[in-house]
């Protein structure tokens, strides 16, 4: 597709070039999410489920159904312009989750949120590795053994630390000792998933165990280089934009280009961009107004307009009318129980074993269930590296 038209005067139809037709998609997602978000904020859901649902209903599930409808408004042509839009956005919400995760926090929370971490994400892996085997066994088959059980395993243990944080912001939770420790725990539980992430990752190359092995080697040498390097370099920006004042755009400018490197970098890895923007949000200093004013610049733009055409781009990509017959109905519900079941009764025994009230212990098991983008991101990748194969994933429509 040509980037932009000659106007409707020369015979030209916008919706037949790059530019205006995306456009017109971002509108028309951000009108749909927005509309849902206020439907359904009496009922305390957050955006994200807007977001979701909103995917859902523009995809082949919903109003997709309508061919003419499909082919005009997200015509094959314009997906990869589309998906390119809403991977630069999760790049940079990445980041963002990045710099809400603060390390020396995490060296503070105790043995008691490692233990309930590491308890909410072992119970529903293993869980997850065993729903795996009946998958294969039934709907995906031929899919490479060891990939996809780690991938279908991180994405049934998974909290989504950033739905969680908003989750509890909006219920004024944040400063209750349930609080604390369930933001402790999901982001111990999100770097442990992370890691996972990149290991299921390597081991979903085509080639030889020597490159997966490569590829995991090249991604611990970043990871230490970044570690080694960066730190030192934003903790001299964040020196020299003192509190009270603006930060300079320079310094603004010269971080963002640092996610879109370290994203480059890891996408050459065979890793994923969005692991490098991850590891430089996390490197970022959390002291000051440098980490604030990135915030400030960045979330607007990237969670209001980009991030919810991921939401889209994942929708246009599955059409829940494909679900029918026992088989996979009863799949689903174990899917679904398995991840929920292993989640809740694994963080709850530990949080009980650690001597927390029945009710503070249950509070914390719901929280750490949070299930949001980060599952889809997971899926997502497994889809894309031919690792997940399920009979409601489209290539295309």
């Amino acid at each position: 597709m040509k980037a932009t038209s000659n106007g409707v005067f020369q015979g030209d139809t916008p919706l037949d070039f790059a530019l205006p037709l995306a456009i017109l998609q971002i509108c028309l997602v951000v009108a749909l999410t927005r509309a849902l978000a206020f439907v359904l904020r009496p009922m305390r859901q957050p955006r994200v489920i807007a977001e979701i649902v909103g995917g859902i209903l523009l995809g082949p599930s919903a109003l997709g159904r309508n061919h003419e409808y499909l082919n005009t408004l997200f015509p094959v042509k314009s997906l990869t312009v589309l998906d390119t839009l809403a991977n630069l956005g999760l790049l940079f919400f990445l980041f963002l989750v990045g710099l809400e995760l603060d390390p020396k926090a995490l060296k503070r929370t105790g043995k008691k949120a490692f233990a309930i971490a590491m308890a909410g994400i072992g119970l529903p892996f293993i869980m997850g590795i065993g729903t795996s085997v009946v998958l294969r066994g039934t709907i995906s088959k031929g899919v490479s053994g060891p990939p996809f059980l780690v991938f279908m395993g991180v994405a049934l243990s998974i909290t989504a630390f950033p739905v969680l944080a908003r989750i509890l912001a909006e219920l004024k939770l944040l400063t209750t000792d349930v609080g604390r420790m369930a933001m402790s725990a999901a982001a111990v539980n999100d770097i442990a998933a992370w890691i996972l992430l990149a290991l299921a990752i390597a081991l979903s190359g085509t080639g030889s165990p020597l490159v997966s092995l490569w590829v995991l080697l090249c991604g611990a040498g970043f990871v230490i280089a970044c570690v080694v390097i960066l730190p030192r370099v934003f903790a001299m920006m964040a020196q020299r934009c003192p509190d009270g004042e603006p930060v300079d755009e320079i310094y603004v400018c010269a971080t963002l280009c640092c996610v879109l490197a370290a994203g480059f970098v890891t996408d050459t890895i065979g890793i994923h961009a969005l692991f490098g923007a991850f590891v430089v949000g996390i490197l970022v200093p959390k002291e000051g107004a440098f980490a604030g004013a990135l915030v400030e610049k960045v979330e607007d733009l990237v969670s209001g307009l980009f991030l919810p055409l991921y939401f889209v781009s994942s929708g246009l990509k599955t059409n829940v009318a494909t679900i029918h017959g026992a088989q996979s109905w009863g799949l689903l519900v174990l899917v679904i129980v398995t991840a929920c079941f292993g989640k809740i009764v694994g963080t709850v025994v530990v949080s009980l074993l650690c001597k927390m009230p029945f009710q503070e212990a249950l509070a914390v098991g719901f929280l750490m269930n949070t299930k949001g983008l980060v599952e889809l991101i997971v899926l997502n990748i497994g889809r894309d590296r031919k690792v997940i194969q399920f009979p409601f994933f489209f290539s295309s429509y």
